[in-house]
C-alpha cells in the first residue's frame, strides 16, 4: 500500500467514526478482504473506536491492528452487558485474529454418560453430543479420576463396551463377563440387576458429576431409613455404604461453611501472552468442580476485560445457572440477575485465595511443560524476573562476578567469571595475579583487578556487563562503585550476595546505599546467583592452589641458572618432586635431559645438600 492510499484508508475510517453514536454496542473491524479481524464492545461506539486512531497511541500491537483496518460495522444495543453478549456471540462465531480466544478444550478429557439402552460412564477427549451427555472438560485429571471411581465405587456403572439392546436381554444373548465375576458390575445384561434400578444408578451417577452430592447424601438416608423401617436390611446396608463412601468424598472437598450455596469463583493470573481464569462452583460448601482456562492475548488487553468476557463464555461453556459470582476485583459491567461478590474476609475470600493458588499453580505448571521444551525459555523468564527484581534498565544477559584469594597476602590472585543468559561461559572466564597490593588488603585488591577487568574492555570495545555482582556485601559493592562509577565514569548496576555467620548466602544487596531485597532463599532464581558465587568461589582458590603449588614445586629449580622452564617441566613430570631428584642418580637425570643439563642440576643439589 502506497502512502497516499494509506492516507486515504485512514481518512475513510476517520470518518466512520465521527459518525459513530455514543451509545453502548459492538463494533466489527474488517481487513481488505472482508473479514472480520476484531470485536469489541463500548459503552460509547464513538469514544472507544475514535481512542483507536489517536496519534499517542503507542501500543505495537494496537497499532498493527489499525493498519489492518479497512472498514468499520457496529450495532447499537440498549445496555453495557446485551453489548458484551453480542461481543461473545460474534467472537465466538467468526473467531477474529486479533480478539482474545479461548483455548480449545478438547486437550482436556471430559467424562461421557452415554445415551445407550444401558448407559456406559467413562472419560474421553472426543465430543459427539449426539452419543451421550458430556461432564467438563477437566483440566485436573485427579479430579476426573477421583469422580470416575466414586461412581465404580457406588453405582457399579458396566464396563464393557458392547452394544445391549432390550431385545438381547430378553432373548438371553448375552453372557456374564469377568467384571461380573469380580463385582465390578452387577449384570445388568442378564436380568440380574433391573433396569430400573441401572437407570436409577446412572441417574444418581449423574448428580454427582453436576456436584449436588449433599443432596444425593440426604435422597440416600431418606431411603436408607424408609428399607430399614420396611425390614429390607441388606437394601438398606448398601444404601449405607454408598452414604459412607459419598460422605469420605465430600469431606476432602468440602473448604467452607454450608452457608455458602450454588456461587461461582472465577480468578485471574497472566502473563505477556496468555491470560488463565480459574473457575470454580460450589454448592453446599463443596467444590464440585474447578478447572482453569487459558486465553491467548492479542492486543495487550487488561485483565478486567479478558476476566469480564471469560466470565461469559465460561458459565456459558458450562451451562452455570449460580446468582452469584466471586471475583478479585470490581467489574465495570453488570450484568442482569447477577451478584458480583468482591469479598474482603470470611469463607468468601477463603474461596477467592483458593481459587488464586489454582490459577497460579497452573500458570506454574504450563510454564514448567514450556521449559522443558525450550530451555531458553527459563533463562529468558529468569532474567526477566532480576530485572523486575533490580529495576533494571534491561535484561541482565551477561552477568559478571569477582572474587579474591590469598594467604596471608602471599600468592594473590582474582577471579572473574561471566554468566551469559544465566549460564556460564568460561571462555570469557579470567584470572588476575595481584601486581600492586601487598599484603592481604581484600578492598585493594578487588579495586585492582575490576579497574584493569574494565579499562581493558573499554579500550577493545568490548561489550560490558548488564550486572556486576560482588562476592561479599556492602564493603565490597562500595570499593567496587568507586572504580566503576567514580574513576572510570560507567553506569553499571552493581549487586551483591552477603552471607551468615554459617557462610551460606542468605541475603541480595542492590542500591546506593544497598538496600535488602526480597528474594525467596529456596527459589530459582536464588539458586542461580548462589550458583554464580560458588563457581567465582571455585574459580579464584582453583588458581590460587595452582599457583601456590607450581610456586612450592619449582621454586628450588629456578634458582639454578641455565635451566629454563622446559627442562624443569621435564623434571617434575618425571619424578613427581624436587626431593626424589635430589635422590635421583646422575644417570638418571642424565637419561631425562642430556649430560650437561644434568651435571648442573646434580652439582647444584648436591652441594647445596653438602
Amino acid at each position: 500500500m502506497t502512502k497516499a492510499e494509506n492516507e486515504e484508508r485512514l481518512s475513510r475510517l476517520k470518518n466512520i467514526v465521527s459518525n459513530l453514536p455514543s451509545k453502548p454496542g459492538s463494533y466489527q473491524f474488517y481487513d481488505q478482504t472482508g473479514t472480520i479481524i476484531y470485536v469489541g464492545k463500548a459503552k460509547s461506539l464513538k469514544n472507544r473506536v475514535s481512542s483507536y486512531f489517536h496519534k499517542e497511541v503507542d501500543r505495537y500491537k494496537t497499532k498493527v491492528l489499525v493498519s489492518k483496518i479497512h472498514d468499520i460495522t457496529y450495532t447499537v444495543v440498549k445496555t453495557e452487558e446485551d453489548a458484551l453478549l453480542l461481543e461473545n456471540n460474534l467472537i465466538k462465531k467468526y473467531k477474529p485474529k486479533y480478539n482474545i480466544l479461548l483455548k480449545d478444550g478438547k486437550t482436556y478429557p471430559s467424562i461421557c454418560v452415554t445415551k445407550e439402552y444401558l448407559p456406559r460412564i467413562f472419560n474421553t477427549r472426543t465430543i459427539n453430543k449426539k452419543w451421550g451427555t458430556y461432564f467438563g472438560p477437566y483440566s485436573h485429571i485427579g479430579t476426573m479420576y477421583a469422580l470416575l471411581d466414586l461412581i465404580k465405587k457406588v453405582y457399579y456403572p458396566r464396563p464393557c463396551r458392547q452394544p445391549i439392546t432390550k431385545e438381547g436381554i430378553t432373548e438371553g444373548k448375552y453372557k456374564p463377563c469377568l467384571e461380573y465375576h469380580i463385582h465390578n458390575c452387577k449384570g445388568p445384561c442378564i436380568n440380574k440387576q433391573s433396569w430400573e434400578e441401572y437407570q436409577d444408578n446412572i441417574m444418581q451417577a449423574k448428580e454427582i458429576l453436576k456436584g449436588n452430592s449433599r443432596q444425593l447424601q440426604q435422597t440416600l438416608k431418606e431411603r436408607m431409613l424408609k428399607a430399614a423401617e420396611e425390614l429390607r436390611f441388606e437394601e438398606a446396608e448398601e444404601l449405607k455404604q454408598r452414604i459412607i463412601i459419598l460422605e469420605g468424598y465430600c469431606s476432602k472437598s468440602e473448604v467452607v461453611s454450608h452457608t455458602i450455596n450454588d456461587v461461582d469463583v472465577f480468578t485471574i493470573t497472566s502473563d505477556d501472552t496468555t491470560a488463565y481464569i480459574n473457575y470454580m462452583h460450589v454448592t453446599h460448601g463443596n467444590i464440585n468442580q474447578a478447572q482453569t482456562f487459558e486465553f491467548k492475548k492479542k492486543l495487550n488487553e487488561t485483565e478486567e476485560e479478558i476476566l469480564t468476557l471469560g466470565i461469559l463464555q465460561i458459565r456459558e461453556q458450562i451451562s452455570s445457572n449460580a446468582k452469584e459470582i466471586i471475583v478479585p476485583f470490581e467489574l465495570d459491567t453488570d450484568f442482569d440477575n447477577l451478584t458480583i461478590t468482591v469479598p474482603q474476609r470470611g469463607d468468601k475470600r477463603t474461596l477467592l485465595e483458593l481459587s488464586q493458588m489454582n490459577g497460579k499453580q497452573y500458570r506454574f505448571d504450563r510454564l514448567k511443560q514450556a521449559e522443558k521444551l525450550n530451555p531458553e525459555q527459563k533463562q529468558t523468564r529468569l532474567m526477566k524476573e532480576l530485572q523486575e527484581m533490580l529495576n533494571l534498565p534491561k535484561m541482565p544477559y551477561q552477568i559478571e562476578c569477582f572474587d579474591n584469594s590469598n594467604i596471608s597476602g602471599s600468592d594473590a590472585v582474582a577471579g572473574c567469571v561471566v554468566f551469559k543468559s544465566m549460564k556460564p561461559s568460561k571462555k570469557d572466564y579470567r584470572k588476575y595475579n595481584i601486581k600492586t597490593v601487598e599484603g592481604p588488603d581484600d578492598y585493594a585488591s578487588m579495586q585492582e583487578v575490576v579497574r584493569r577487568r574494565y579499562s581493558r574492555m573499554i579500550e577493545e570495545g568490548s561489550p560490558l556487563p548488564d550486572l556486576i555482582i560482588t562476592d561479599g556485601g556492602q564493603g565490597q559493592m562500595s570499593v567496587v562503585r568507586e572504580v566503576v562509577e567514580g574513576e572510570l565514569g560507567l553506569q553499571i548496576p552493581i549487586a551483591g550476595l552477603a552471607k551468615n555467620d554459617r557462610h551460606r548466602t542468605n541475603e541480595l544487596l542492590y542500591g546506593n546505599p544497598p538496600q535488602t531485597i526480597g528474594i525467596k532463599t529456596n527459589s530459582e532464581l536464588f539458586h542461580v546467583l548462589s550458583r554464580i558465587q560458588d563457581e567465582v568461589h571455585r574459580f579464584a582458590i582453583t588458581f590460587h592452589r595452582d599457583k601456590r603449588s607450581k610456586h612450592a614445586l619449582h621454586s628450588e629449580l629456578d634458582e639454578i641458572t641455565g635451566i629454563g622452564p622446559k627442562t624443569r617441566d621435564a623434571l617434575i613430570n618425571h619424578f613427581k618432586s624436587v626431593k626424589k631428584i635430589k635422590e635421583a642418580d646422575i644417570q638418571s637425570i642424565t637419561d631425562i635431559i642430556g649430560n650437561k643439563k644434568a651435571e648442573i642440576i646434580y652439582n647444584h643439589l648436591h652441594q647445596e645438600n653438602s
